[in-house]
């Protein structure tokens, strides 16, 4: 079995600094040897590139732009009526891949729109979702790159996420049936949305192109306080044979 291989969520670590390119080296210098980071796009891709050559990193997954985050959006993905601005977004999202050599982007799904019913609007917005996500993959294919859908749960971190639950993110993908698409496993929203933990990760395992964790419910470092037993689950990543990246 081959040891997990970590990557430092640089929207989360070390946030005493401010810019992005300090991160990187600061995380090269605690000895990753890989990186994340949600939003990159204010600082220039070739900048940011070169930050992480000279740290030794490898920049393994982005997000795509949230839209308008002063008008409560974050992503566009589901969301009716602003498929416009999924697309440009997507682009963009792209160019910084290739520049940063980074294979995976996070297609984030977005919120059920202010003042909307969750279960009047699903149907609505998994049909756009679905549209999006097959535009989605054919450019991403064109790129060779990786596409993933993360659930967020819905009960702390954001009641009006769209994509809460890995039932619902696998249904997704297997309706959209593009090979470039997988799950993205963020230990710390399973646990909070449906716990069992041991099953779903078997479950939801070989559709994962890429896993995040952080403590529950305090969302620190895995060896801050809470209830999650970090050797034993990196132990079933391994014994599972988890071949991608931890963030």
């Amino acid at each position: 079995m081959a040891p997990l291989r970590f990557s430092a969520n640089l929207s989360w670590l070390f946030p005493e600094l401010p810019v992005l390119s300090a991160r990187l080296r600061a995380a090269g210098s605690a000895g990753f040897e890989a990186a994340e980071v949600a939003f990159p796009y204010a600082e220039p891709a070739e900048a940011l590139a070169r930050a992480g050559q000279e740290a030794g990193l490898r920049l393994v997954l982005i997000n795509t732009p949230p839209g308008d985050q002063e008008k409560g959006e974050m992503g566009l993905g589901a969301v009716p009526g602003r498929q416009a601005a999924f697309r440009e977004g997507l682009e963009q999202a792209v160019l910084y891949a290739k520049a940063l050599g980074c294979p995976r982007i996070h297609l984030m799904a977005g919120r059920v729109p202010l003042g909307a019913d969750r279960a009047a609007v699903k149907a609505e917005m998994e049909t756009v979702f679905l549209e999006n996500l097959r535009h989605a993959a054919g450019v991403l294919a064109q790129e060779n790159l990786v596409g993933l859908l993360e659930p967020i749960n819905t009960r702390i971190t954001d009641p009006r996420y769209f994509l809460d639950t890995p039932q619902q993110a696998a249904a997704i993908l297997q309706k959209v049936g593009r090979p470039n698409l997988q799950l993205q496993m963020d230990i710390f929203h399973w646990q909070i949305m449906d716990g069992n933990l041991t099953g779903n990760i078997r479950e939801f395992l070989p559709i994962t192109g890429h896993v995040q964790m952080a403590q529950v419910p305090g969302r620190g470092e895995p060896d801050s306080p809470g209830e999650l037993n970090f050797p034993y689950l990196f132990q079933l990543l391994e014994d599972e044979g988890y071949q991608g990246f931890v963030g």
